[in-house]
Parts: C-alpha cells; sequence; structure tokens
C-alpha cells in the first residue's frame, strides 16, 4: 500500500477558451481551493472534496463571456486526468463505489467503476434553466467529461426532487462519496483490482498542457 498522502494527482490543461488547473490528493482530509468564476459550481465542488475526503486545488478561467460551457467541461476533464493519475495502476483499491444521498426532498444514486471503460448513464431532470449561473444542463456534461478522462463507469440517477440546488447537491454529495468508498484501499486487497491484471488505461501518464 502507499503511505497516505502519496496519491496526488496533478492536471494542466490550456487551449484558446479556457486555462484550468487542477490538483488532487486522494488521502487528503476534504480540504478545497477553488475558483472557477461559477459560484454555484464552485460549491458543488467543495462538496466532492468534503464529502469524497479528497484535498482538492481547481483554478480555471475562461470564456465566461460567451457561456459558462467550455469553463465547466474542461474542469470535468481536467479533474479525470488527476484523479486517474493519482490512482496509478489501482493496486489495492476498492475500484466499485456507490452511495444514495438525500438533500431534503431530493434523493441521488450514483455508482462508479473506475473500470477503464468510460460511459456515462446520466438520468435527471431539472425545472430550470440556471442554478445561479450554472447551467442545469451543465451537470451532465462535467460528469461525461470526469467519466471519459478518470476511465470510469458512472451512473447517475436523480430519484426525487422538487428544488434544482438540492437536486444537483445531493448528486454531487452522492458522487462524493461513491469516489470515496472506490477509491479506499481494501484491508484485505493487494492485486490490481482485475481477474484481467490490469485495469486498461490505468498505468498512463496523463500529458500536460493540451
Amino acid at each position: 500500500m502507499k503511505p497516505a498522502g502519496s496519491r496526488f494527482g496533478m492536471y494542466e490543461r490550456e487551449s484558446s477558451e479556457t486555462r484550468v488547473y487542477t490538483s488532487v490528493d486522494l488521502d487528503g482530509t476534504g480540504n478545497a481551493q477553488i475558483d472557477t468564476g461559477i459560484g454555484f459550481f464552485d460549491h458543488m465542488l467543495a462538496q466532492v472534496a468534503r464529502h469524497g475526503l479528497i484535498d482538492l486545488v481547481i483554478d480555471a478561467g475562461g470564456d465566461l463571456h460567451v457561456d459558462e460551457h467550455h469553463v465547466v467541461e474542461d474542469v470535468g476533464i481536467c479533474l479525470g486526468k488527476a484523479v486517474q493519475q493519482a490512482l496509478g495502476d489501482m493496486r489495492g483499491i476498492n475500484r466499485f463505489g456507490w452511495a444514495i444521498v438525500p438533500m431534503d426532498e431530493a434523493l441521488a444514486m450514483v455508482a462508479l467503476d473506475f473500470s477503464g471503460r468510460p460511459l456515462l448513464q446520466f438520468e435527471a431532470c431539472f425545472r430550470r434553466e440556471s442554478v445561479g449561473t450554472f447551467p442545469t444542463e451543465l451537470t451532465a456534461e462535467f460528469f461525461r467529461a470526469f467519466a471519459t478522462h478518470a476511465g470510469a463507469t458512472l451512473h447517475i440517477h436523480l430519484l426525487n426532487a422538487t428544488n434544482d440546488h438540492h437536486a444537483i447537491e445531493a448528486i454531487f454529495k452522492a458522487f462524493a462519496k461513491a469516489l470515496e468508498m472506490a477509491t479506499r484501499y481494501h484491508p484485505r486487497q493487494s492485486a490490481i483490482p482485475s481477474t484481467k491484471g490490469f485495469v486498461e488505461g490505468a498505468n498512463e501518464e496523463p500529458p500536460s498542457g493540451l
């Protein structure tokens, strides 16, 4: 097993649309330093850090004068890459994680598998176009970008909600708890968590500056 604090990943991305720096410590305590220029999105990412018990730094900026899409999607890309890097070959981890989380009247279910087979199954309907300056449709875009670049199978189901703030927050908190479970070391697991002997893409070092 790796000692606590050693599972660190960092990814930077710069394009004509955005610049994003992301770092993650999977053995952290829930500290978050987040600035994307989108207040509600910052609040949701802080939930991932706190409830996933990871230390998370995200500094992002971009063409918010166009809309929020590019920044949200690129943060998802960079977080996925950073988590994949921090996991290394994934030896000793649970690999699977799941959670059902209430947020007042809202109830969300998330299941996660670091399978090397990227997929997002997203079932949620929102009543509003945005919460604050965060378009509700970008919830799925963020998680699709994360799943694609973390090499994860990710199922998200909003089971009940009447308030979109509560709905999205329940989703992010459930994701955080599923992430914490999936990346945790199992006391009786020392092998790579696959009968194939490897997880596709797990040993690849993500490039920077793309």
